[in-house]
């Protein structure tokens, strides 16, 4: 018998990479090859790139060369870039960067097997040419579910069954079907309690400082029957959180007929066996409607959690963002949430020293900070992307005060955050465990926080709690934004599930 192929993913980048890599990993292992965790371990090292800024580009880099490496003294003999970064640059990417055997894009997503074993085998695929993706489906959102032959990375579905019972028996592990006629095309690269579900790809939104839409494309939603089969599936699989993820989920359902379908797929998930929570990101403030808000801040087990992209809070500088909203504005959209649910987490990003930016805009934006009184914030120094708008405003600030400022509003929101985290002593949350281990102890997440971005929760206490199950706790303390809580009546199977 010949020897199977390996193959490793190194994910890099955001919640919806992951996704993405789960899927080429179904279709990887559903054609035979063997996954493995460690690239040293691996014929194939697939490294899953980042394009969106330059610190994450030059991370997707490093993560190649790495890679690289390993095959001067390791198993693996191809090192093949996918991603946002490949998928943005492509031959551009291969010339500048010969370690890569390989970079392949979107379109190559269906073929991946076949393009391996052509690199392993020493052959050549040729890296495609970068194009504009937002011109590959019709403008008018309605016409764009029936567009055909359009690669949407962590959409895809296995080929329909009758019954779930029909599906092969030797249906490799960790594919096995969901409840319903249509099984998820994708494998879990781990075993954590929590994982991301797609419910679109791409963006309408025209951000002047954003090139995501020209290598995503435009926004197009998943079907619910698919993203709810897709959430029994990873239930079976004994996932306890889902995270609903896109470029913009505030947009979801609006090419389906319906920009209300949030409201009414949110508890369709939530009544799904298994889960414990459900969490939505990636929220557009100028589209957060008053019903959506209403329906994450009352379905039960739907975490009253707004991932809000305020980005800035200056008028001018929104606007020369091509966004919308200001600081009272943005101010009264929190109050709204916090009056219906007072415990409700909220995060936001922002970009400092953006072209035209004064001293005053920043004085604007410490005066949101404050009164927002966010559980997680993001600050990030502007720099210019290639093809957007912004990469060609005039009035650009000197580096040297980019960096100044972005010094300056990340260290007030560090103090802001643990003053917020500080405000959470007291509160009753429920903590869902993420992993226990000898360092730091059983570890988990409230209501409030997201997997990897918001902070964490120490439980303080010697029970015997494994990863995944959700514990009734009291906030006692905080360290940073991060809290220590003490389970609540363990003794029972009343303090958690």
């Amino acid at each position: 018998m010949p020897e199977r192929r390996t193959v490793a993913l190194v994910t890099l980048g955001c919640a919806r990479n992951e996704v993405d890599s789960e899927e080429l990993a179904g279709r990887l292992a559903a054609d035979g090859w063997d996954l493995v965790e460690d690239a040293a371990d691996a014929d194939v090292a697939v490294v899953n790139t980042c394009g969106f800024v330059e610190a994450a580009k030059k991370d997707s880099v490093d993560a190649l060369l790495e890679a690289n490496d390993l095959k001067d003294h390791g198993r693996t003999q191809a090192v093949v870039a996918v991603g946002c970064m490949a998928e943005r640059y492509g031959k551009e990417l291969a010339e500048a960067l010969p370690e890569a055997d390989g970079v392949l894009g979107f379109d190559d997503y269906t073929h991946i097997s076949d393009r391996l074993q052509t690199i392993l085998s020493g052959g050549i695929h040729a890296s495609h040419t970068p194009r504009d993706r937002r011109k590959l489906l019709p403008v008018s959102p309605a016409e764009r579910q029936s567009a055909a032959g359009v690669a949407l990375p962590g959409h895809a579905q296995a080929e329909p069954v009758a019954e779930a019972a029909a599906a092969p028996a030797d249906l490799p592990e960790g594919l096995a079907p969901a409840s319903g006629p249509r099984a998820p095309l994708r494998r879990r690269l781990g075993s954590s309690p929590v994982a991301s579900v797609k419910l679109a790809s791409g963006c309408d939104r025209r951000c002047s400082f954003c090139a995501i839409p020209a290598f995503r494309g435009s926004f197009i939603s998943r079907r619910p029957s698919d993203v709810l089969g897709e959430t029994r599936w990873l239930a079976e699989q004994g996932v306890k959180e889902i995270m609903l993820v896109s470029e913009n989920n505030t947009s979801y359902g609006k090419d389906l007929g319906d920009i209300r379908l949030l409201e009414t797929l949110l508890p369709e998930l939530a009544a799904v066996d298994g889960l414990e929570r459900i969490r939505v990101s990636y929220l557009q403030p100028a589209e957060l409607r008053p019903g959506l808000i209403d329906v994450l801040t009352s379905t039960e087990k739907v975490a009253p959690y707004f991932d809000l992209s305020f980005q800035h809070s200056a008028p001018g500088v929104l606007r020369a963002m091509r966004r919308f909203g200001d600081t009272d504005r943005f101010l009264e959209l929190l109050e709204t949430i916090r009056t219906k649910a007072p415990q409700a987490g909220a995060r936001s990003n922002f970009i400092v020293g953006f072209p035209g930016e004064t001293e005053d805009d920043v004085a604007e934006l410490e005066r949101f900070l404050v009164g927002a009184r966010l559980d997680a914030i993001g600050v990030f120094g502007y720099s210019d992307e290639d093809g957007t708008e912004a990469a060609g405003y005039e009035d650009k600030n000197d580096p040297e005060i980019v960096a100044d400022r972005l010094e300056r509003v990340s260290r007030l929101a560090e103090e802001l955050t643990a003053q917020r985290a500080e405000e959470r002593i007291g509160e009753t949350v429920e903590v869902l465990v993420d992993r226990v281990d000898e360092e730091d102890g059983i570890v988990g997440r409230a209501a409030h926080q997201a997997p990897e971005t918001d902070g964490q929760v120490l439980l303080d206490t010697d029970a015997d709690l494994r990863p995944g199950r959700m514990v009734v706790a009291k906030v006692v303390a905080s360290e940073g934004v991060d809290l220590v809580a003490e389970p609540l009546g363990l003794g029972s199977e009343g303090a958690g599930r």
